[in-house]
This record gives structure tokens, C-alpha cells and sequence, in this order.
């Protein structure tokens, strides 16, 4: 049984539902990114402006913080000579583990979800890919069969292309579920971000696709300072919690990598910190409690630096975010690390304490989502007065819709 010093786990669910009617939806994205709108909420009131004023809400005081992860065309789809087609979704690495060497690799094994699993019997799957004009062969073989989840050994006969290349051959953007339309041209570049570099994620940190080259080259020259991290995001991101109460909910592991660099700059910028988007929030607050564990020595020399989901419910968080920043930077100097890589659980609901942030820019999120309970956690029962609002206003709603930037109550 677990102590915690918060209710969040007896949270009933249902408390977090809406109604969203699929008209709510954005299907597509608009023409221009910056031309969604915009709500800002502070301290109980809403206004409604344009995405583009959110550089005169950014000043030369502001740190802000994207989650610079790049999504991966991780839908492979094969067909068989009986004309069955069978969906491999890449979710994340098993061999090698590492993202970088994974997409380097010549072969690979991937953890995937497999759709019409009952068609792919023994044999191996085959896809013909035309380069010009020379075809290149890539084979799929099941390796290992989990209840949720299946290790597919990817292989191909060109070694002179890594997976990598072959994924961006081969594969579809992984264009979100509730969208309810496959994926198209116009999603392989507008479901990245403008500033997407690591290859990893199978979901798009969606607050920054209203973000513009010139919104950020405006930011800069303000003054306003710009730092990047990465967390890969998984495929759990769409999944609503299916449990009446959060204690039996589970949240899926992600991947986090962060710079020395970048660390130096959450340090020296606490108190000014803007997150674009909740997986960049789920970094700044993951990085707080790793820190915490590092410094009460719950990490074996070799391990890798895991956040549970609950830790942040049972851990002391009596140090300041400074302070925990000052733990990494000692840390990563001890252990000559330029960067630090972890895996985090973290759930973020009412009854925890951000201790990162002032503000967070995010779009409008499923009823019922782990997201929803991330937002309600900085603005209480207010979250029901935001979303009435964005609703009532005409707000586009999930991936492709509008935005907010949601500043915490003081």
C-alpha cells in the first residue's frame, strides 16, 4: 500500500468527463499554424486572442521551454498474398534500446501494436519498397508475444540504408486515433512541429504546432530565451483512463533526454519558465523528482533513472526546483554526462504541486485523459470554466485545434 500525502489516487474519473461533440474536432489543421486561437487564463479570468499575440505575452524575462522530439512514420503496413493487410505500429526500441541506434541500425526489434493480428499467422511478412526504380525488400518476424504488445524484428536487403531511412520510406504519419481519417500528405509536414530534431515520438507534442519560424525568431530578438529538451511520446498520449478510479490507472513509460546546457538554463530561469505543451511539463517535473532520488541515493550504480508514477506522491519535496537542478548539474559533472537520459511515469493530477512553471501553453484535451487531470492540477475546478468557455467560443479542439496558455494561480 502506498502513503501517499494527496488524495489524487482515490480521484474518480468521472469527474474529468465533458462533453465533446465530434463537430468540436479539428480534423485538419488550419492553412497558416499561428492563425488558431488563443485563450488565456490568469488568476480565474479567460480572454480570447490570436495565437500570434503570444509573443507580447512572452518577455525578455521568459524562459520557454519545447520538447523538440521529431514523429516518426511509425505505421507499416503490409499486405499478404491473400490480400489481407496487417498494421505493424512501432512504438519504442527493444534492440538496440538506445533511439539514435535504433534508427541507425541495419536490423532492429521493435515493441509494436499489431492490427488484424488473427490474419499473420506464422510466416513472415514481406514489403516491397521502389526506390528509384531499384525495390528494396523489408521483412517483419515476431520475436516475442505480449497480451498488449508484440516484438517485431524489422530486416531489409539494402545495408547500405539504416531503419531509419527505410521507416521514412515505408511507413504512414501516426496521425491521431479520434481524428477518424486516415493519414494524409499535408500530415507528414503539419503534424511536426517547426523545431521537431530527435526522431522517436509516434504522437506530436501538439501545443507547438501553432508555432512559427517567425514566431520564434520574433521571441528571440525580444530578448525572450528559448531552451529545448526531448521526451518521446508514446502512443499511451491518446489513451483515456479506462478505470473509475485513478489508483487503478497505469501510466505508460516515456523517454526523456536533457542537456547540461539546457539544465543550466532551467536553473538560472526557474520562476520564468513557460512549458510548450504537457509532455515538455512531464520533463521539468520528472527532472525535479530524479533529482530527489539521486540525492536520497535510490539509484544503483548502473541503473536507469526511473520515475514511477507514484514517486511524486511519496517522495519529500522539500527541495526548491533550483535546488534540484543544482543535484543534475553535480550529478551529471560526477558522472561526465553532457546529457541525461531517464524514463518517466509520471502522472500529474489535482493534488500535485507544480514546481516548475508559470505558465503552460497546451491545446484543449480528450474528456477523461490523464492531460485533462494534468491541466486541472494547475487550475483546479477551473478547468471545467475553460473548457465551457473554449466550447461555448468555438474553439477547435485536441491535436490539430487551438491553443491556450494557462498560467498558474497565485
Amino acid at each position: 500500500m502506498i502513503n501517499f500525502n494527496s488524495n489524487t489516487d482515490k480521484i474518480s474519473i468521472s469527474d474529468f468527463d465533458y462533453s465533446l461533440a465530434d463537430s468540436k474536432i479539428a480534423k485538419y489543421p488550419l492553412t497558416e499554424r499561428d492563425q488558431s486561437k488563443l485563450l488565456v487564463y490568469r488568476n480565474g479570468t479567460i480572454e480570447n486572442k490570436n495565437f500570434r499575440e503570444i509573443t507580447s505575452l512572452l518577455t525578455n524575462n521568459h524562459v520557454v521551454v519545447f520538447n523538440n522530439t521529431r514523429v516518426i512514420p511509425a505505421r507499416l503496413h503490409f499486405t499478404k498474398s491473400s490480400g489481407a493487410l496487417i498494421e505493424i505500429f512501432c512504438l519504442e526500441p527493444i534492440n538496440p534500446s538506445d533511439y539514435q541506434q535504433a534508427f541507425q541500425s541495419r536490423i532492429c526489434i521493435w515493441k509494436c501494436i499489431v492490427g488484424n493480428l488473427k490474419k499473420w499467422k506464422d510466416d513472415i511478412l514481406v514489403k516491397d519498397i521502389v526506390v528509384d526504380e531499384k525495390t528494396i525488400r523489408l521483412t517483419a518476424t515476431k520475436v516475442k508475444n505480449n497480451i498488449s504488445n508484440k516484438h517485431i524484428s524489422f530486416s531489409w536487403d539494402d545495408s547500405t540504408l539504416s531503419f531509419s531511412e527505410i521507416i521514412e520510406l515505408a511507413g504512414v504519419t501516426p496521425i491521431p486515433p479520434y481524428l477518424n481519417r486516415d493519414s494524409e500528405t499535408i500530415d507528414r509536414e503539419r503534424y511536426q512541429t517547426v523545431y521537431s530534431r530527435i526522431k522517436g515520438s509516434v504522437a506530436a507534442p501538439t501545443a507547438g504546432l501553432h508555432f512559427t519560424d517567425d514566431i520564434l525568431n520574433t521571441l528571440k530578438n525580444q530578448g525572450t530565451s528559448i531552451s529545448e529538451l526531448t521526451l518521446h511520446v508514446g502512443a499511451g498520449t491518446f489513451k483515456p483512463v479506462q478505470a473509475e478510479s485513478l489508483a487503478d490507472h497505469e501510466m505508460h513509460t516515456e523517454y526523456i533526454s536533457v542537456t547540461s546546457d539546457t539544465i543550466h538554463m532551467l536553473k538560472s530561469g526557474h520562476g520564468n519558465l513557460v512549458s510548450v505543451g504537457t509532455t515538455t511539463l512531464r520533463t521539468l517535473e520528472s527532472l525535479y523528482w530524479i533529482a530527489v532520488k539521486i540525492e536520497s541515493n535510490q539509484f544503483t550504480e548502473g541503473s536507469t533513472l526511473h520515475l514511477d508514477q507514484w514517486d511524486a506522491y511519496r517522495l519529500p519535496g522539500n527541495l526548491s526546483y533550483s535546488g534540484a537542478m543544482d543535484i543534475l548539474i553535480r550529478y551529471m559533472k560526477d558522472k561526465k554526462l553532457e546529457e541525461i537520459f531517464a524514463t518517466t511515469q509520471i502522472l500529474i493530477a489535482p493534488g500535485y504541486t507544480i514546481r516548475s512553471i508559470e505558465a503552460l501553453i497546451t491545446n484543449f484535451h480528450q474528456p477523461r485523459s490523464t492531460l485533462l487531470l494534468l491541466v486541472a492540477s494547475i487550475v483546479g475546478n477551473d478547468w471545467k470554466k475553460i473548457y465551457e468557455y473554449a466550447l461555448a467560443n468555438n474553439f477547435r479542439f485536441l491535436s490539430y485545434g487551438d491553443s491556450s496558455i494557462i498560467y498558474l494561480n497565485k
